[in-house]
């Protein structure tokens, strides 16, 4: 065989490579027979020649001197079914990623070769030829520039009449492999990035410009697929359903960003037709008719779903035209007295603006026909206000914004911040929103000169923030999630000093920071009390890093997850993980109430609290503290009793109830064998959680139980669910967790029934002191923070 001809000849010397090229030019037809003999002998001239381009300049002139890639358009000719292609192109990719001297490269990109094995009929259906000849194509992109550029595009009187590397690798632009999409938006990126004036008026131009429509036309189905995702039917914010909402707009978010770079090469011609293809069959058709303009032209998304999108990509995409046509589109209702002025602006303006100007008349006849049938409303007494500035602010947008509906309420508050805070927000539309024109003591926002007393969005302010106190008011309460939410959009507002904060506005919020603490102190009654404090120390961090949350990192994916998850914390529960989740949802809600009223009287977030936890105790009580499963306790405040364990049988024990500061526990212990006043501990149970009973399927909060048959028999509902151990991070609100760990039950036997008694009521006191404990630290707290005297405290802070 040729291999054994390499023993005696360098691997990469000249006379080698000439050898290899030869036997390849022997090979008059590729099949099974000899399919393994060719990729050796690709594999053997890509290796000498990458070797060659950097060590031995020789083996690229023989590389050009023999035509080397005329042989392998040759292979790709004469291969009959033995799927020489996939090798070869992989070979093809990397000798072209790892040359480095131009020279070599401009010579490879040039004869033609290159284009010939791109133009080649391949098959690719059935196999796992597409990721190969893609990653070639990629490679070949990685090395084009302006000088290169130019062999691969075939040119007729300064036109370009075929670019093989761009249209081929737009074949491959819907493939359903995310890495292909991926090196699709690499390669056109290459090419955009080249700046060949040629080049930029082929892309942009039929048919090759209809690659543009066809990526909204996609982004668009996506759309579709997250509307439909959105607005299932499910009661419970599902696992699986959340993954498949964040899968779905993950996909949506990187295709902005596809935009987005697109849209930063720079090129006016580029950026018109994306600009124009973004705006025409995408963003005007959600907006308009979620403003209920004009009538849906087929492509339909849920409201919620509608501006979350349109945020998405004005955060991501952005751009003057874009920013101030979806300004231009939801500003529309408001701006009568400004039309004709913002209609010689935008026909000023260096963009394109035939479909703009064309969409302003068609609403303008819209809005004629309207109030038409709106004089007929008021007529017949359907109109339920006369006042022409509520009328006007419940239309539009603000239709949005005055929703009952909560994550209409928040994601379109947010689309107008993220307008208004835009710096490439027009004049006409900066000074309509005007939030801009406030000065922003936190720095999130701009400044100028400009009045603000007949904007219409500076009037409805109080309504919107009295809409956002609702929100937190809210019977039954709404999540903590929401609630944070709603909290970042209240600080936002009370940042921009404009009109004092009304007595109605302190009355509700005055009402919703009750209803905080009434849910707060009936937590202390639960099964979780004693993990009040931890929790409040944890989330206090969390809530500041909420609020403080800079607009540019506000996604606007939260509106989705609101609209999905379940609304109320509130109901039946069933096992201790459920009542955790209520807990810490309560803490959040508390703290948030909190720093909502520093931020309403004082202008400013409040510290951490020191919650002083120690307490002093006598030994024995340290003892029973620090106990842990067989550790040795003390045996003194014990009362004996027997347990009957299903794989132990039954044994005699001491149940001994202690509880020091925080820290409260029941401790079944064995009599040490040695040491009469000592115990060896086989269990232990949190005080705090032996107040559970289950009864049917509602989780009731009860005493300790003695059986009404065994007045001897003591029932402790066990709370075994640990949420430290089992670290779980829930994003969603309220999100329902299976009950890995059931809640257990302890059924103790004493000798008497008068000792059965004692044994609950030592446990009952002994949680009594836990609990007055936390009270204690608690207590501080909520005085000092009575929302009573909220009112006095408002030192006509400015909304």
């Amino acid at each position: 065989m040729w291999r054994t001809v390499w023993r005696s000849i360098d691997r990469f010397s000249l006379q080698h490579f000439k050898y290899v090229i030869n036997e390849l030019r022997k090979i008059k037809v590729v099949d099974q027979h000899n399919r393994e003999l060719v990729i050796d002998l690709l594999q053997t001239i890509v290796e000498i020649v990458t070797y060659g381009d950097r060590q031995d300049p020789f083996i690229f002139e023989c590389f050009m001197e023999y035509q080397v890639l005329a042989e392998f358009v040759r292979i790709l000719k004469i291969s009959r079914n033995s799927k020489i292609e996939a090798p070869l192109l992989q070979y093809l990719s990397i000798m072209i990623q790892n040359m480095g001297s131009e020279h070599a490269i401009y010579y490879c990109l040039s004869n033609d070769y290159i284009n010939t094995i791109i133009a080649h009929q391949y098959d690719f259906d059935g196999g796992d030829l597409a990721p190969y000849y893609v990653s070639f194509l990629r490679a070949v992109s990685g090395k084009i520039n302006r000088d290169t550029l130019c062999l691969l595009v075939r040119v007729n009187r300064d036109v370009v009449t075929s670019f093989p590397l761009y249209t081929e690798i737009l074949k491959f632009a819907q493939h359903g492999e995310k890495m292909i999409q991926t090196a699709v938006h690499a390669l056109t990126l290459n090419i955009f990035n080249v700046s060949d004036d040629m080049v930029y008026q082929f892309v942009t131009s039929p048919p090759a410009s209809q690659y543009f429509s066809d990526l909204v036309y996609s982004l668009r189905e996506k759309c579709l697929r997250l509307d439909v995702l959105v607005q299932a039917t499910d009661e419970t914010c599902t696992k699986q359903r959340r993954k498949e909402i964040l899968l779905e707009s993950d996909e949506i978010v990187d295709d902005l960003y596809y935009f987005k770079d697109i849209l930063s090469v720079g090129e006016p011609r580029l950026s018109k037709v994306v600009t124009q293809d973004l705006l025409n069959l995408l963003v005007f058709p959600i907006l308009i008719p979620l403003l209920q303009l004009r009538q849906s032209n087929g492509f339909y998304v849920s409201a919620v779903t509608s501006l979350y999108i349109v945020s998405y990509l004005l955060v991501v995409v952005g751009g003057k035209n874009i920013v101030n046509a979806v300004a231009g589109v939801i500003l529309y209702p408001y701006m009568t007295p400004r039309r004709d002025a913002a209609k010689e602006e935008i026909t000023n303006s260096s963009s394109d603006t035939h479909f703009f100007l064309n969409l302003l008349r068609d609403m303008e006849i819209m809005e004629i026909v309207g109030s038409e049938s709106q004089k007929d409303e008021n007529i017949n007494g359907n109109h339920i206000c006369g006042n022409d500035d509520v009328r006007l602010e419940r239309n539009g947008i603000l239709m949005y914004v005055f929703s009952d509906n909560h994550s209409l309420l928040l994601a379109s508050l947010l689309l107008l911040l993220i307008l208004a805070e835009s710096k490439d927000l027009d004049y006409t539309s900066d000074s309509m929103i005007g939030l801009s024109d406030i000065q922003d003591p936190m720095n999130y926002g701009t400044s100028a000169s400009l009045g603000v007393n007949d904007n219409v969005f500076v009037r409805v302010m109080p309504q919107v923030f009295y809409a956002l106190l609702n929100v937190l008011a809210s019977q039954p309460p709404l999540c903590a999630l929401i609630q944070w939410h709603t909290g970042w959009f209240m600080r936002k507002l009370l940042n921009f000093q404009v009109m004092t904060l009304g007595e109605q506005h302190l009355h509700l919020f005055n009402t919703s920071y009750q209803q905080s603490c009434e849910r707060l102190q009936k937590e202390l009654d639960g099964c979780w009390f004693d993990c009040i404090l931890d929790t409040m120390k944890d989330e206090w961090e969390n809530c500041e890093t909420a609020l403080k949350e800079p607009l540019k990192s506000k996604s606007p994916s939260f509106a989705l997850e609101l609209a999905v998850c379940k609304q109320s914390t509130d109901g039946n529960t069933n096992s201790s993980d459920t009542a955790w989740e209520i807990m810490v949802d309560v803490v959040k809600v508390f703290i948030l109430h909190l720093q909502l009223k520093a931020l309403i009287s004082k202008g400013e977030l409040l510290e951490k609290p020191l919650l002083d936890s120690a307490d002093s105790g006598t030994s024995n009580s340290l003892d029973i503290a620090s106990a842990s499963f067989g550790s040795d306790v003390y045996l003194g405040s014990g009362i004996p009793c027997r347990i009957a364990f299903s794989n132990a049988g039954i044994r005699d024990i001491y149940m001994i109830p202690a509880a020091r500061g925080l820290s409260g526990k029941v401790i079944l212990a064995e009599k040490h064998p040695f040491r009469s006043q000592r115990g060896v501990v086989i269990a232990i149970a949190p005080l705090a959680g032996l107040r559970m009973q289950l009864i049917s399927t509602t989780l009731h909060l009860k005493q300790p139980t003695i059986d009404e048959d065994h007045p001897t028999w003591l029932h402790l509902w066990i709370r075994e669910f640990d949420p430290r151990s089992k670290a779980r991070k829930s994003r969603g609100c309220n999100l329902h967790v299976s009950n890995s760990a059931l809640d257990g039950r302890w059924t103790l036997g004493f000798p008497s029934a008068k000792g059965c008694e004692i044994a609950r009521l030592l446990i009952l006191e002994e949680t009594y002191k836990q609990r007055s404990f936390i009270k204690s630290l608690l207590a501080p707290l909520l005085q000092k923070n009575d929302p009573g005297n909220l009112c006095n405290e408002q030192d006509g802070r400015k909304l």
